[in-house]
């Protein structure tokens, strides 16, 4: 009776540790595919996945649980870089002051953090100069666009604009944001960053929309 018991017990034990591993298995794999087939232009954050990760210390120890977050987010820093790939050749919005001249117009936005009841767009010429001054008038919060008369100006001119915004005679926060277009995605070891064409290098997270 005894080493029957012992035997049960035995079997029982090997049975939960089994169950353990092919409960692990099974999330870990739910979750590559969950990052595989995420939105690119809406990809789960940190946060998430560090969240979801944590499940596994149900079912794993401690140790197997560091190795195989390691794994895990440097995969998911490659999976978001792969899906950002993308991206190369198409237009985004990014915090910046270069005019986006085509066929003699000149496009550029702004960001308010709040309602202002006065915006003025100054437009420089590359040297610094106000060129032209547009008075756009009380504004709501959020992102908002204008157009210019650019002439015979092009983007090789260097036309820059600055923002102003003001609410009952006091200054209020206005964010220039300009058009640029996408050469390339590089991956970095916290997540990944844009190569644009005329703004450099701007991290993903700076992109405030896509066009």
């Amino acid at each position: 009776m005894a080493v029957s018991s012992v035997s049960s017990v035995g079997g029982v034990a090997a049975q939960s540790s089994t169950t353990a591993t092919d409960a692990s298995e099974r999330f870990l794999k739910l979750l590559v595919a969950q990052m595989q087939n995420q939105d690119p232009l809406n990809p789960m954050d940190n946060a998430q996945v560090t969240s979801q990760m944590a499940q596994i210390q149900t079912v794993t120890g401690i140790e197997k649980l560091n190795t195989t977050v390691e794994g895990l987010s440097s995969q998911f820093v490659q999976l978001q870089a792969l899906q950002g790939a993308s991206l190369v050749g198409r237009d985004v919005i990014v915090p910046g002051n270069l005019l986006d001249i085509h066929d003699g117009v000149a496009q550029g936005g702004f960001e308010l953090t709040s309602a202002a009841d006065a915006v003025k767009v100054e437009v420089l010429s590359a040297g610094g100069q106000v060129i032209d001054t547009l008075e756009l008038g009380a504004q709501t919060a959020g992102m908002h666009s204008f157009d210019w008369n650019a002439g015979t100006a092009t983007n090789d001119t260097g036309l820059r604009f600055r923002v102003t915004s003001r609410l009952g005679g006091v200054s209020t926060t206005a964010t220039p944001l300009m058009r640029d277009s996408v050469n390339a995605v590089a991956a970095s070891g916290t997540g990944f960053s844009l190569e644009l064409a005329r703004g450099g290098s701007v991290d993903y997270r700076a992109v405030k929309a896509f066009n």
